[in-house]
């Protein structure tokens, strides 16, 4: 197999990137002229860092730009095609769409909501989220989308710091075949927030629900609302929308975007990595509570006219085949997903993706952490049946939008399995050491962004101090991601985990996803994770844990051999786990991503705390009793 793959769809367009190069301001003010304003701009940026103004005085809607402007020619066309792990589906057209987002705004205008009121989203993946994001636009309102898994007590954290004015819910939402009482939640998280005015609850699975004198039913306030409600003609920099970050300590923080340059960004972005055609069914299988749901399941799609899927419930419920089937049944030609899902999906055998009809597919993506090399060609080979370019994207919720990957809409590049490629036009990108100097090819270093971008977050809610600190203050005038990255020989960027999240060993820093990309590289390896805990001679010591392929035959002392043999070859001896454990499954939240803080929690003794996201208690169950039984193991050697 390769280690370099020649392969795009033949869209080269290399002025894109000339233009980007020798003028980038006015490149993006190029893109920006793509999408539809009621007014134009005065300035096109303006940067008193780290604070950016992107196109300034303009005046422009993100409803009416993801639906008004597609009623002429695509009102007919499919915009949503729910699916619900049970089966059950429903398709939404752009006309349909227009008129539930004209509706429901208007209902928000009744509840006396107006332009800058904050409106808190807690629905599951159901049509009714984005047509509550986009009735929030529409009017000037600013939403922030709470992820359907969270707690009450992440809920009011938020609801409190935004100051949310209604809070939109449901009685619940389906997931591995049981309900999730999501009004319940909200009514346990909104105690004692008078400031909260009331709560729409829209009836999904007909729950039994408590009502409150603040509770009012999605489908009562529906009927008899005018389907026809004028988008205010907003400033380019008003905020769309908070989104708050789940750090693993501390308040989350509420990242601000605003209208104008983000969507510009999303919109350039989703068309050059996509290369988005009339025909194409797009399916992003991320949560619309993430940054990705907003930008590639909601925003990047509806401006540009794009059907896709919609799916609520597990990936892998009520079997391992349920999105090749989804791939199969609706003809779908984009696939973007997770790398933890693909390794995922590759536990369970390659026969099963092959028993379904993949062919309609033509673009393969990946989002949310590094692509381990052997996962990258198992999906190019297995799901794409080597003919679909993949890309490997790198982004943040911060960012808005991509800002490295491959971009098979304008051009073609020879794609290197675990790479993201390069960053996209118009933005400026470094690796860097400790002291700001640019690192020379091959070293592992900060990756940084030296000049504003379209898509930026405006500042944090509520708070510029923090934004100016979390985000600006270790490199003068440049944006730290807070990821270690390396750039190779050819300009590629080699994304290297979170530089928060590494081992210190023996005074050596060694990072996780370097450590866990090498585990799995092992053929009979699925899934890895690593922590460190206290070790009295070289400060820590590594634990990986690790879950092997089904049926897989080989012993597993054996396998445990060839795996310290693959990381002292490939990282070197001091990347030496002390003690590596197989169990079944790891800890993931339900989005798809190992929780490793908890991972920590249980290797340090210390209190797991809030696991309201997470997929399967079992797991915790089995990480902690194989934990246990290795120090029992590692105490008896030592005494």
């Amino acid at each position: 197999m390769p280690n370099i793959f020649n392969i795009g769809l033949g869209n080269d367009n290399p002025a894109i990137r000339e233009n980007a190069e020798s003028d980038y301001i006015s490149f993006w003010a190029d893109q920006a002229k793509k999408l539809s304003w009621f007014s134009s701009w005065e300035k096109t940026l303006q940067w008193n860092p780290p604070f950016a103004k992107w196109f300034e005085g303009g005046l422009i809607n993100a409803s009416f730009n993801a639906l008004d402007i597609h009623q002429k020619d695509k009102g007919k066309k499919p915009a949503i095609i729910w699916v619900a792990e049970s089966g059950e589906s429903r398709i939404l057209t752009f006309e349909d769409l227009w008129i539930e987002v004209n509706k429901f705004a208007n209902v928000l205008k009744s509840l006396g909501i107006t332009k800058g009121d904050r409106i808190t989203i807690y629905l599951p993946m159901v049509p009714e989220l984005p047509i509550s994001m986009l009735a929030c636009a529409r009017i000037g309102a600013i939403h922030t989308v709470v992820f359907s898994g969270f707690s009450s007590i992440s809920i009011k954290e938020r609801i409190e710091d935004s100051k949310s004015k209604i809070v939109v819910t449901s009685d619940g939402g389906y997931r591995r075949g049981q309900i999730v009482k999501l009004k319940e939640v909200v009514d346990e998280a909104i105690q004692n927030l008078d400031f909260v005015k009331n709560v729409i609850v829209l009836e999904h699975t007909k729950e039994p629900i408590q009502l409150t004198s603040k509770d009012k039913l999605w489908g009562e306030l529906m009927k008899g609302v005018s389907s026809e409600c004028e988008p205010e003609k907003l400033d380019s920099l008003h905020p769309l929308y908070i989104l708050y970050t789940s750090g693993t300590t501390g308040k989350p923080k509420g990242v601000l975007h605003g209208t104008g340059g983000y969507l510009t960004h999303v919109h350039s972005t989703f068309g050059w990595a996509f290369d988005i055609k009339d025909d194409d069914v797009f399916f992003c299988t991320a949560d619309i509570g993430w940054v990705t749901g907003h930008s590639y399941v909601v925003y990047g799609p509806l401006l540009h006219g794009a059907t896709e899927i919609m799916y609520e419930g597990a990936p892998d419920y009520p079997d391992s085949s349920k999105m090749w089937s989804i791939i199969q049944k609706y003809k779908v030609s984009i696939f973007y997903t997770t790398p933890t899902a693909l390794r995922m999906f590759m536990k369970f055998g390659d026969h099963i993706p092959n028993s379904f009809d993949l062919s309609n597919l033509r673009l393969l993506g990946t989002v949310g952490e590094p692509i381990n090399p052997e996962v990258w060609k198992w999906y190019y080979m297995i799901i794409g049946k080597e003919k679909c370019p993949i890309i490997d994207t790198w982004w943040q919720t911060e960012t808005g939008g991509m800002m490295i990957s491959a971009l098979p809409g304008i051009e073609t590049i020879s794609l290197k399995p675990g790479s993201g490629t390069r960053p996209i036009p118009g933005v400026h990108i470094s690796v860097v050491d400790e002291n700001g100097i640019e690192v020379t090819p091959n070293t592992k270093g900060y990756l940084i962004i030296k000049k504003p971008w379209p898509g930026m977050l405006l500042t944090l809610w509520g708070d510029d101090e923090k934004f100016k600190n979390a985000y600006w203050s270790k490199f003068p005038n440049a944006y730290y991601s807070g990821d270690y990255a390396k750039i190779d020989q050819d300009g590629y960027f080699w994304l290297l985990g979170r530089a928060d999240d590494v081992l210190k060993i023996a005074g050596h820093r060694i990072g996780t996803a370097e450590l866990e990309s090498c585990i799995v590289s092992h053929e009979d390896v699925a899934e890895s994770a690593v922590c460190g805990i206290p070790d009295n001679v070289k400060g820590e010591v590594i634990i990986a844990f690790a879950v092997l392929l089904d049926n897989v035959k080989k012993n597993s002392e054996l396998i445990k051999k060839e795996i310290f043999e693959k990381i002292r070859k490939d990282i070197g001896p001091i990347a030496t786990p002390k003690q590596i454990h197989f169990v079944k499954k790891l800890p993931k939240t339900r989005s798809g991503k190992i929780m490793r803080r908890l991972l920590k929690a249980i290797a340090n003794n210390e209190t797991i705390g809030d696991i309201s996201t997470l997929e399967d208690g079992a797991a915790v169950t089995e990480v902690q009793t194989a934990f246990n039984n290795l120090l029992e193991s590692i105490n008896e050697k030592n005494n």
